[in-house]
């Protein structure tokens, strides 16, 4: 089961510079749109597919700049017998290190020993298949790799017509399942001259006055027709291959009639069976056509769960269902900086393991946005919808998405916020200000790029919401609260916080008769967030506030408080 162990990748498409030592079972590539993800498994394909010829233009020269070759070299490892012949690839033969990921031109002891592909399109657009070491880059012309051999390494491809792979044409799974060939020969013969015999027996009394026609002309002309010109198909034309023996339903259906998704899912299936020597699967929006449980499915038929990977599969996504079920070891992040694309492991860290489970949906985002707790993400989004329906444009227009740390430690935000910086992403980090993180901590996540928001003064938001919003929200703060509350929590909740001294009606009253005073506003913001009864601990509450409360009073609230949410939301357009 041969395995891709390096993968470099020079001028094409969108991508001037990539080195990249995928793993054995699935890499799936994830990141923004345009990013070079599906330019990846091309190269793939156009470098070991089987293929005599490319459709290669200017427009898949990095930059238009055709001065500049396009090289892709694909090392491959877990060779069967034929390639590591020395006598026959001795001088192509070179050592790959699987713990450095380093290649080294002469095998040797502890190295695995591994064979590079390459392909090149020079300006003249044509492209040149060969073996590649550095010993031999000097040698024209250069040697290839014998068809019979390309044939049995090149990769599959699940696209979005995947029906070839459902009749026995050439380079189909079908063919790779096993030596079994059916006899096609005398009995396929036999069967188009049935089938021409057939059609003409029909087909003469309702072409009767063509082929009358036909026939008086032929004779006046002298052109040996016989006694009369028939209809009769084509020879042609009714021609048996290997590509016309299909599959088909018990009830004679052609199974490439299923519905793309279902054609996936058995075209994977049999490539796994396949796998004995061509186990490289390539799948581009992997997600397409499936719902979530077929989706699940078909990652598992490509070993997505198997601790022995059968296939190695290069796959790309946007589903946040696909980031559920693999691991981080089988996420690749594609970043690019300065023309050069890296493809960064997300791994298994414990904090990144945990956000993927939860909030897969941020590893496919621009900017992530870490919040201490659930209250920070609902203020974020109710703030969003109010915006939104003033005309501006959302947050997730602008690729930004979040991540709840789920409160407690006040390092907690940053360790996560750190994980989401290392794979490239834009970052920002929430949090409320009652509990004090460690001070390197912050200022390390700052200096490698990190955006901070922290409520002032000690503070809670529900801290901020009740001493920055004018009287009349706090007012209908209150009022929400009784809303979204038990019966009689509301009060509970505020005498407990003054040791018995006040309750909900004196609030009530002084309201209505002068401004909240500091102290009131203070209380209030304690006996809100309550750890077992807090009256807006949770996003959807928080999002209510957010929209039907602070955003139309906005305007009127404190300038230092608004001013930490705007500077966010214009972090988050700058992506």
């Amino acid at each position: 089961m041969v395995r891709i162990r390096k993968i470099e990748i020079r001028n094409f498409r969108s991508i001037r510079s990539l080195d990249w030592n995928p793993t054995d079972g699935v890499n799936c590539l994830i990141g923004p749109g345009d990013s070079g993800k599906s330019t990846i498994l091309d190269a793939i394909d156009f470098c070991l597919g089987a293929r005599r010829n490319l459709g290669i233009s200017d427009t898949d020269f990095f930059g238009l700049d055709v001065t500049q070759d396009i090289s892709i070299r694909t090392t491959i490892g877990a060779l069967p017998d034929s390639l590591k012949s020395i006598d026959v690839y001795g001088e192509y033969l070179r050592g790959f290190d699987t713990g450095t990921g380093a290649l080294e031109d002469e095998p040797r002891k502890d190295l695995e020993t591994v064979i590079t592909l390459q392909l090149t399109v020079k300006a003249d657009l044509e492209p040149i298949w060969s073996l590649y070491s550095t010993r031999t880059a000097t040698i024209d012309p250069p040697r290839a790799l014998p068809w019979k051999e390309r044939i049995a390494l090149a990769p599959a491809r699940l696209g979005n017509h995947p029906s070839s792979n459902l009749s026995w044409t050439r380079g189909s799974v079908l063919n790779r399942l096993s030596d079994e060939r059916a006899a096609i020969g005398s009995e396929l013969v036999k069967a188009a001259r049935d089938a021409r015999a057939g059609f003409g027996a029909k087909a003469a009394p309702q072409l009767a006055k063509t082929l009358k026609t036909v026939t008086d002309t032929a004779k006046q002309l002298g052109v040996p027709v016989g006694s009369s010109a028939t209809a009769l198909l084509d020879s042609h034309s009714v021609s048996f291959g290997d590509g016309a023996i299909a599959l088909h339903s018990e009830s004679g259906i052609p199974l490439r009639n299923l519905g793309t998704g279902s054609s996936r899912l058995l075209i994977a299936g049999l490539h796994r069976e396949a796998a004995a020597l061509t186990s490289i699967v390539l799948v581009d929006e992997i997600e397409y056509g499936l719902e979530p449980h077929r989706l699940t499915r078909l990652l598992s038929s490509l070993g997505a769960k198997d601790k022995n990977p059968p296939l190695q599969t290069f796959v790309t996504t946007h589903s946040p269902v696909v980031l559920r079920e693999l691991a981080g070891a089988q996420l690749f992040v594609l970043r690019e900086e300065a023309g050069v694309h890296r493809a960064l492991q997300v791994g298994n860290d414990d904090d990144v393991q945990g956000a993927i489970r939860l909030y897969p949906e941020a590893f496919l985002a621009r900017s992530v946005i870490v919040c201490e707790g659930a209250s920070e993400i609902g203020l974020i989004r109710g703030m969003d919808d109010f915006w939104v329906a003033q005309g501006h444009p959302s947050l997730q227009a602008d690729g930004a998405s979040y991540v709840d740390t789920g409160g407690g430690d006040a390092d907690r935000c940053f360790h996560k916020a750190k994980a989401f910086l290392k794979l490239g992403y834009r970052v920002a980090a929430v949090q409320d200000n009652d509990k004090t993180p460690t001070a390197a901590l912050v200022d390390e996540f700052k200096a490698a790029g990190g955006y901070h928001v922290a409520w002032r003064d000690g503070r809670a938001l529900e801290d901020e919401l009740f001493a920055s919003l004018p009287d009349s929200a706090v007012a209908e703060l209150i009022e929400r609260a009784l809303e979204l509350t038990e019966d009689g929590k509301v009060d509970e909740n505020i005498k407990t916080k003054s040791d018995g001294k006040i309750n909900l009606d004196q609030i009530q009253f002084e309201g209505l008769v002068s401004s909240y005073s500091p102290a009131t506003r203070a209380l209030l913001g304690a006996a809100s967030r309550s750890r077992k009864s807090g009256w807006f601990k949770s996003i959807s509450k928080m999002e209510g506030v957010a929209r039907d409360i602070l955003g139309p009073h906005f305007d009127a609230t404190d300038g230092d408080f608004t001013n930490l949410i705007v500077g966010l939301f214009e972090w988050a357009s700058n992506a």
